[in-house]
């Protein structure tokens, strides 16, 4: 079995923080989100390569990761796009992918930004069980916050409807970025793609595939997080550090209240200051400040100031001058 992780995306709504950087690099806890599936995959033996797709300006980046981790399994696959005007759409990419690397065999496809806590080789069983195309599905609580992912619809575990970001949700049950294809079914990217079918998102080819095939819904309770804003990757790192405060042996912190859910990172400096649910990069310097559910790029230096909700981008300096 073939594995893909996608990782192509500009993550725009994070800028400046994933400027310059993946924001499958991001740290939660002690790790990524993407080495956090990396691990799942290299420790499975079904799964016998890796591919990581990604786009042009981010290679490098991956290439130099992946390197230093010592992934066995992965192979950079590169999307000839640098800007996030230039992409293919999901599908569209993956359908290039199996092509350029001659994918023909059964195929996990998952989102390199997906913080899941079920582990990948409970889908995975579940799919060689149904031995049908699969889904995770989640169930996010809202009908209002149902209307930005996949609708699922079930008759036990087949799924019996699905719709793609409806306006007028029935239920909150959606699919996430975690799929499962049989070998017969890669063909159908083709397929779906030359019938003038829309390539953006993966949602829109299940719910074109469902009313010819039958696909199936692994359903999972605990917790999931699509980072791609800044609150859901702050909201990833308070479910990791499940309220404690991670502070690296490099970081100087004096004088200094930590609240709840604070990662502090290599070579950082906190002093005379208060946060909260806030994340500080390495070597940034926090001084006589007062944060709150903020994100402080490296090398930044903020002085004297209060402040929430603020995304600092890296070398940044600011200070109140008072």
């Amino acid at each position: 079995m073939k594995a893909v992780v996608l990782a192509g995306g500009y993550a725009t709504r994070m800028w400046p923080i994933t400027k310059h950087r993946p924001k499958m690099f991001l740290p939660v806890g002690e790790s990524t989100v993407i080495d956090r599936i990396f691990s799942e995959l290299e420790a499975d033996d079904r799964i016998s390569e890796v591919f990581v797709s990604t786009n042009e300006r981010f290679a490098d980046d991956f290439a130099e990761h992946l390197d230093e981790q010592g992934y066995e399994k992965t192979t950079l696959s590169i999307e000839d796009t640098t800007e996030e005007d230039e992409k293919f759409g999901v599908v569209g990419a993956l359908n290039q992918l199996f092509e350029r690397e001659g994918v023909a065999e059964d195929t996990l496809v998952i989102a390199g930004d997906n913080l899941i806590s079920f582990e990948v080789s409970e889908f995975l069983d579940f799919f060689e069980a149904k031995d049908a195309p699969s889904l995770a599905a989640y169930d996010v609580g809202s009908k209002e916050r149902a209307k930005s992912y996949g609708l699922v619809s079930l008759d036990g575990d087949e799924v019996v409807d699905f719709q793609e970001k409806p306006a007028n949700p029935k239920s909150t049950l959606v699919s996430i970025a975690c799929y499962a294809f049989p070998a017969d079914t890669i063909p159908s990217f083709g397929e779906y793609l030359d019938a003038g079918e829309n390539p953006d998102e993966p949602g829109w080819f299940i719910q074109w595939l469902q009313q010819r095939q039958s696909v199936h819904a692994f359903t999972f309770e605990g917790a999931w997080f699509d980072i791609g804003t800044p609150e859901s990757y702050l909201d990833a790192v308070a479910w990791t550090l499940d309220g404690d405060a991670l502070v690296a042996d490099s970081a100087t912190v004096e004088n200094t209240t930590l609240g709840d859910n604070v990662h502090v990172m290599d070579g950082a400096e906190v002093v005379n200051s208060s946060l909260d649910n806030s994340v500080v990069f390495p070597d940034a310097t926090v001084r006589d400040c007062d944060v709150r559910d903020s994100i402080i790029d490296e090398q930044t230096h903020v002085e004297n100031i209060d402040f929430a909700g603020a995304l600092i981008g890296a070398h940044t300096t600011i200070s109140n001058g008072n």
